[in-house]
């Protein structure tokens, strides 16, 4: 059954409407009609069957004739704070951590960040990175959309961090100290786990000074030197295994 995200204001009680670019496809593309059934998510972790009754200009009209609460969410809220890297990157990362199962994308700049585009630039990065976890959530079956915030500074995500369970940040000269070293992460309590993880040039003492003052644990990815992106993806999978969804632990 094909799969559609729409926004919780366009429910209203049994009634459902597609627009935009979905509803266009629905027609002219998979040229449904009348009566077929589709699924919609709402980006708040409920999953509904409908089916269409109608057509106008731009728009698809549906009924809800079933709901449920969706079961592919994990069940711990994983931050991935992550230094900005060149556009494309930062793009298929928001795929992949969607795909994942993280709840929060909080990109940064840190002191060795290259890329520094201008304000309305980056308001235009992060509706595209919107647009791509909606694209991730549909194709991996997810029903919770991850929450998707604009570039800031490394002292901003600092201050994200607080109220979190764990706070991790992954580098590079942080050897012998890996994850299996670490001890906070053999406690299965851990809920609310936030990660920070460098750019290109990878943090400065300074940086992994500031986070160790902010409640931050040091740790290394192993002995060999990843690409920021492998690192992040790294760092998601491991938390997921570990605390997630994706372990023994699930």
């Amino acid at each position: 059954m094909r799969r559609f995200f729409i926004e919780k204001t366009d429910i209203t009680g049994s009634r459902a409407i597609i627009s935009g670019s979905d509803a266009r496809h629905i027609k002219t593309v998979l040229r449904l009609k009348t009566g077929d059934a589709i699924e919609i998510i709402d980006g708040t972790g409920m999953e509904y069957t409908a089916r269409i009754t109608g057509f106008a200009a731009g728009t698809v009209a549906l009924r809800i004739i079933g709901k449920h609460i969706c079961e592919t969410e994990s069940h711990v809220k994983i931050t991935i704070a992550a230094g900005m890297l060149k556009d494309k990157k930062m793009d298929e990362l928001v795929r992949r951590l969607t795909e994942l199962g993280v709840s929060c994308w909080a990109p940064f700049f840190a002191a060795r960040s290259v890329p520094r585009p201008d304000p309305r630039r980056l308001a235009v990065r992060t509706a595209r990175w919107k647009k791509i976890a909606v694209e991730a959530l549909k194709q991996s079956r997810r029903s919770r959309m991850p929450e998707i915030m604009g570039p800031a500074s490394f002292e901003d995500r600092l201050s994200l961090a607080q109220g979190s369970d764990l706070k991790i940040i992954f580098w590079e000269n942080q050897a012998p100290e890996t994850v299996s070293s670490v001890p906070a992460l053999a406690d299965q309590s851990c809920r609310k786990i936030f990660v920070l993880l460098g750019p290109e040039g990878g943090f400065t003492p300074g940086e992994i000074e500031s986070a160790r003052s902010s409640g931050f644990i040091a740790a290394s990815l192993g002995p060999r030197i990843l690409r920021a992106e492998t690192a992040v993806l790294s760092a998601a999978v491991i938390m997921q295994f570990i605390f997630g969804d994706m372990g023994k632990f699930a």
